[in-house]
Order: C-alpha cells, then sequence, then structure tokens
C-alpha cells in the first residue's frame, strides 16, 4: 500500500512546485491589490450611514465635481486628439532626419512624475512668482488641460502612430489617383481603418485625465476638485474615511467600465495589426511636405518643449536674475518638510531601486508560472494588469484601511511594495514576450546534453530575458520615482518622504525661495526620469515598450 502511494505523492510534490511560480504572484497581487479593494468596498458599503451618504451624494458640490471630472477629462481627450494625430500621421508617413529624436522626446511627457508636470505648466501659466493655488479659475482649467494633452500625447503618437506607419497606404493612393482629394481620401479610406486604434487610444487618454490627481491637486486646487482630489481630501484633510471610500468605490466602478471598453478596442487593434505592411514613409521632398512638417515641428516644440524650457528657465530664475542658488537651497532645512529635499530625493531614489528590485522578482518567476502554466497562466497574467487599471488614489486608500494588522501602515516597505505593484505589469510585460519567444529545442538540447533544469533556465533562458527584464525593471524604477497618488496615503514620518510629496509641500506654500526650490526639484527628478526613458527607448524591440 505504502508502495503504491509513494508514486501519487511524488507527482502531488512535483505538482506543487510546478504551481509554485503561479503561486509568487497570486500572493503578490491578493495582500497588496485584491486585500486593499475589499477594504475599500467594506468601508463603503458595510456599516455606513445612509442619511450620511445621500446627503454628501446629493450637495450640489458633489454633482458638480462629479461633472467637472467628466467634461473635463472629455475636453483633455479631444484637445489630446487635435494635437496627438497630426504628429502621428508626421511621424508614421515621413521619412526625414531626427524622426526617432522626436519620437524619443514625444513620449518624455508620458513617464514624467504628474507633480513634476503640474510645476511646470504652474510655472509657464500663472505669473512669476505666483503660488499655489493663485492661479484664477480661467487659468487653472487652462493649465489643467495644457498639462493633460502634454502628459498623454505620447499616448496617440505611439498607439496611433504606430499603427499608421505599418498601415498599407496603397488604398489611399489608389483614392487619389481616382481624383479624391487629400482630404476625402483620408476620410473615406484611411480613417475607418483607424477608428478602432484611435477609439481605444481616446479610452486610455480619457481614463487618465479621469483619474489625474497630482495635476488637478496642485493646478486646480479647491475650486477645480474631481472625484480623484476629493477622496484625497475627505481621508487625509478631513478625516471621513467613510466618504473618501464611497466615493473610491463609485470613481472604481466607472475605472472598470473604461478599462473594460479600452480592453475591446484594445482587441479589435490586435486584430487590424496582422493585416499591416512593413513601413513605407515617404521623403520630404516637396514644398508642400516642408511646409507640412514644418508646422508639426513647431507644433511638437510648443506642446512639449516649451512647458519644459519654461521649468528649467524658472528654476534658474533668483530675483531678477539667473543662478543655482535654488538647487544649492535644496540641501537646507525647510519648516514644511519633514526632512530636506535632498534627503527626500534620495528616499525616491532608494525606494525606486527597491520597488524594481521586488517588481523584477515577482515578475520575474510569474513569468515563468505565466508561460508554463496553461489556463492558471493565463489567469494570472490578465490578474496582474488589474493595477494599470486601479486609481492611484484608491489604491492607497485601501492601505489606509487595509494595513492596521501589525501596524503596517507604519513600515518603510509599504511605500516601495505600493510602487512594485503598480511596475509589476510593466515587468511582465516586458518579460513574458521574450520568455514565450524562447525555442524549445534550445531547451530540449540542453537537457540532451545533461543539463539539469535549473542549469538550463541558467544557460539557456537567462541570457535571453536579461534585457527585457532590466527594461522593465527600469519601467518599475521610473514609475516609483514620480507615483505620487498612493505614496501621500502611505508615507508616514521622513523615513518614506518621498521627492513627490516635497514637491507638493513646497508648491501649496507662498514664497519665491520656496517655489524655486520646489521647481528645481522638479527638474532633477524629470531629468532622472527622461534618462531612464531614453535609455529605455534605445532598446525598443528587445523588450517592452514605453506605449
Amino acid at each position: 500500500m505504502d508502495r503504491d502511494r509513494a508514486p501519487l505523492v511524488a507527482a502531488r510534490l512535483t505538482s506543487t512546485f510546478r504551481n509554485l511560480p503561479i503561486l509568487v504572484p497570486l500572493v503578490f497581487l491578493g495582500v497588496f491589490v485584491v486585500w486593499p479593494l475589499v477594504a475599500v468596498l467594506e468601508r463603503s458599503l458595510v456599516g455606513v450611514d445612509l442619511d450620511r451618504v445621500v446627503e454628501v451624494l446629493t450637495r450640489s458640490s458633489t454633482r458638480g465635481i462629479v461633472w467637472f471630472t467628466f467634461w473635463q477629462a472629455l475636453v483633455s481627450t479631444a484637445l489630446t486628439l487635435l494635437v496627438g494625430l497630426p504628429i502621428a500621421h508626421a511621424l508614421a508617413r515621413y521619412r526625414f532626419g531626427g524622426r526617432s529624436v522626436i519620437r524619443s522626446i514625444a513620449v518624455v511627457p508620458f513617464v514624467l512624475p504628474t507633480v513634476v508636470v503640474a510645476a511646470a505648466f504652474n510655472s509657464l501659466i500663472g505669473q512669476v512668482g505666483s503660488s499655489f493655488g493663485q492661479l484664477d479659475g480661467q487659468r487653472s482649467l487652462l493649465a489643467i488641460l495644457g498639462a493633460h494633452v502634454f502628459f498623454n500625447v505620447a499616448v496617440i503618437i505611439r498607439v496611433v502612430g504606430g499603427f499608421w506607419q505599418g498601415m498599407d497606404s496603397s488604398l489611399e493612393e489608389a483614392a487619389r489617383v481616382l481624383g479624391a482629394k487629400p482630404i476625402a481620401a483620408f476620410v473615406r479610406v484611411t480613417l475607418p481603418r483607424l477608428a478602432p486604434v484611435i477609439l481605444g487610444a481616446s479610452l486610455l487618454v480619457f481614463l487618465f485625465s479621469f483619474t489625474s490627481f497630482g495635476v488637478i491637486l496642485i493646478l486646480g486646487g479647491p475650486r477645480r476638485a474631481t472625484v480623484e482630489t476629493e477622496i484625497y481630501r475627505y481621508a487625509i484633510s478631513r478625516g471621513e474615511l467613510d466618504v473618501a471610500a464611497l466615493l473610491a468605490l463609485i470613481q472604481l466602478v466607472i475605472v472598470i467600465g473604461l478599462a473594460t471598453a479600452s480592453a475591446r478596442f484594445q482587441r479589435s487593434y490586435a486584430k487590424a495589426t496582422t493585416a499591416r505592411s512593413k513601413p513605407n514613409p515617404v521623403s520630404v521632398d516637396t514644398a508642400v511636405r516642408r511646409l507640412h512638417l514644418s508646422l508639426i515641428l513647431i507644433l511638437v516644440i510648443v506642446v512639449i518643449g516649451l512647458p519644459l524650457g519654461s521649468l528649467i528657465q524658472r528654476s534658474l530664475q533668483v530675483g531678477d536674475g539667473y543662478g543655482l542658488s535654488n538647487y544649492t537651497n535644496l540641501a537646507d532645512p525647510v519648516s514644511l518638510l519633514p526632512t530636506t529635499s535632498i534627503l527626500a530625493l534620495w528616499t525616491s531614489l532608494k525606494f525606486a531601486f527597491m520597488a524594481a528590485v521586488v517588481a523584477s522578482l515577482v515578475g520575474l518567476v510569474a513569468a515563468f508560472g505565466i508561460v508554463r502554466g496553461g489556463r492558471m497562466g493565463r489567469m494570472v497574467e490578465a490578474a496582474s494588469l488589474v493595477p494599470l487599471g486601479i486609481s492611484a488614489v484608491t489604491l492607497g486608500l485601501g492601505y489606509l484601511l487595509a494595513f492596521t494588522v501589525f501596524d503596517f501602515r507604519r513600515s518603510i516597505w509599504l511605500v516601495p511594495l505600493a510602487h512594485a505593484v503598480m511596475g509589476l505589469p510593466f515587468v511582465l510585460a516586458s518579460v513574458v514576450p521574450a520568455m514565450r519567444s524562447i525555442d524549445d529545442r534550445l531547451r530540449q538540447v540542453a537537457a540532451t546534453l545533461g543539463a539539469s533544469p535549473s542549469r538550463v533556465r541558467f544557460v539557456v533562458v537567462w541570457p535571453l530575458v536579461r534585457k527585457p527584464l532590466m527594461t522593465g525593471a527600469g519601467f518599475a524604477a521610473a514609475i516609483s520615482m514620480g507615483e505620487f497618488g498612493a505614496t501621500s496615503f502611505v508615507s508616514r514620518g521622513k523615513s518614506s518622504f518621498t521627492a513627490p510629496l516635497a514637491i507638493f509641500r513646497l508648491l501649496s506654500q507662498p514664497g519665491e525661495l520656496i517655489r524655486g526650490q520646489a521647481i528645481a526639484l522638479s527638474v532633477i527628478v524629470g531629468l532622472m526620469v527622461a534618462i531612464i526613458a531614453a535609455v529605455l527607448e534605445r532598446q525598443r524591440g528587445e523588450g517592452v515598450q514605453i506605449l
């Protein structure tokens, strides 16, 4: 009897070890995503004073906040399309020197921290020396819309432009040969084929604008509040966690709906890509094309270069002249901050490294499970994308509500672990395709030559996934450097006080010197993230792309 049971026990142990890579991401996502979301649901649905809920939801101010959240996201999306589609067309259809450089520059705003983008537009649109909250209503709205266009234009350029570049242009050329004018050929032939991609990208832009936090909080203030900023104010400023949880639940339902619709269009986009041809850009060899390209380059300079240039210029401005004192003052203590700006920057760098390591380790183990796990692997792969569709503020509120056990909210590890959750999808998006592309015959040959499974992974698999893993780790680090939403909930004391938090604190107070430090710190953080983005952009084709 024991002899018969031995193979069965061995088979079960083998199955357990085979499924171990699946359990790692499941436990990680369960603890740091599912548990906090359940805590939000519990706080918003269980034991809540319904009269209080109805009173909050029926306020005219609440209705105004919800309405502003929707319409500013809609207008931001429309403006982003208006700016992004011409640039996407030029990069997709024209062949000219510097095209790859412009494509790389266009991506930088998307990976910049939101507080840096907000500081750039505060500097560009606000008066010199104006502090947080002193932008009037019209200028704050203009700054919000401009920041959203600046931040999201890369989505249109990369998603729509990438598809447009590979789309067969022979049908449009045939329509023009038959007498159709360029605009008519575009509307009747090209636009219908681009429609699924444009709609999918537009939903992403709308989602990013709808859940915008740092930009609204800094540029809008209380007068331009959204659901996202109200969750923060009810939880942190007013201490009304039940109302904050209810607003988070409402936002979560809307975000899930938007993410589902976006995924549907992404599937349409994936099907459309199978019919694409090789890129066939044309030379800029006519006066009309040269004029068109010149206008596009001016548009890029105005939309992307002007805010960044204004931020750098303002960081160097000292009184009536220019100097480096805003940068050197970062080492001085400020009563508004629990630590100096330089130490906050050092904390951000440490957390970025910790988040990248955690996301890489979990992602590498999860990738093995996804590739080898069959149906369970596909479920884990889908679950790993959940953090992309969750508001960072909602996640941070969930941490605040859930992690009362062992007082984990005070742990220094909570901030980098939260950042690792947000970076994990990028690691998997980089490593999983690389693992799936490995020819099984390489493994079989190595095993035939006597290599153990661990030796096969080290000799065959690791060299092929090393660069994609480093790419994913770079994205996780860049995300951690600029993360503000969740960090604003879980940061406790100077040991977890990051550079984005310091920028927000400094921008929230009047004073030429204080604001100068905020902008100087914004430039440094933005430069670090931009360097990471530039390095990753050079590895396109070897790992995950930014978009």
